[in-house]
């Protein structure tokens, strides 16, 4: 594996896991344990993770690690997810979307849907590579809620965000989330946007959790919801029978792709 791609494929197991060991890394790519570390002096250099002792884990700022990095990630489970959450939408309704890879697959499944030409939807985000995305299709209204933006992942958080969010109604909303405890309910690395996943499923009518199946029995530093706020998830069909089950019992619904 060359520097390249070894460099990437860190990043992708620190957006899963949120943290990692030299010693794991090793075990992992085969590569010295001076060059491992030396890889994560140049991501940390570019403040894409934080340096611990022995490993590293993801930077206050870069929880949500660049798109360009984890674009290629679960890419198969996120179609799956955004084809049962496409599904669920009907012409003419206003659609929430919070800002990750999983809603940004939702968006490609909703502009792929032919039926939505005649009346369109009107979609209302806070991550300005969704906006950008469907600003072409004049099918549908595109409503950007402003607010300050995390150049990582693209999401715009802060009082501007709750300031439009306050005055408006959505039909359904899908929120992507970092982590999914049964005990725990839904979190994700920032309170920021946490706050801001939080008041879109507060202002829907239908508020539906989308989250892959490596992050079903995790959790992340700020709260978001449980069953009460997300009766329903959409995860992929990796997901195991005990995972469902731990879900399911703890007051979700549960869909898979």
């Amino acid at each position: 594996m060359n520097r390249a791609a070894r460099l990437t494929a860190i990043l992708d197991l620190l957006a899963v896991q949120g943290e990692v060991s030299v010693d794991d890394l090793v075990a992992r790519f085969g590569a010295s344990a001076a060059t491992t570390r030396r890889d994560l002096d140049s991501l940390a250099e570019r403040r894409l993770l934080t340096r611990t002792h022995g490993g590293a884990v993801a930077q206050s700022v870069a929880y949500e690690l660049p798109i360009r990095f984890r674009s290629h990630h679960a890419t198969g489970a996120k179609e799956q997810i955004a084809a049962v959450a496409a599904s669920l939408v009907e012409p003419g309704q206003v659609v929430g979307l919070s800002g990750g890879t999983t809603t940004n697959a939702i968006a490609t499944a909703l502009a792929a849907r032919g039926d939505l030409a005649e009346q369109g939807i009107t979609v209302v985000t806070n991550a300005v590579n969704i906006a950008a995305q469907l600003a072409m299709r004049p099918e549908f209204k595109v409503v950007v809620t402003g607010g300050v933006i995390h150049p990582r992942s693209f999401e715009l958080v802060g009082p501007f965000v709750e300031q439009l969010l306050g005055g408006i109604r959505l039909d359904i909303a899908f929120i992507g989330v970092n982590a999914l405890s049964a005990d725990a309910g839904a979190s994700t690395h920032d309170e920021a946007e946490a706050a801001v996943n939080r008041m879109m499923a507060q202002r829907a009518d239908r508020a539906v959790m989308v989250a892959d199946s490596s992050k079903i029995g995790r959790t992340a530093f700020a709260h978001v919801g449980g069953p009460d706020l997300f009766p329903l998830v959409i995860t992929d069909s990796a997901a195991t029978d005990d995972q469902r089950t731990a879900l399911t019992d703890a007051g979700f619904e549960v869909r898979t792709g």
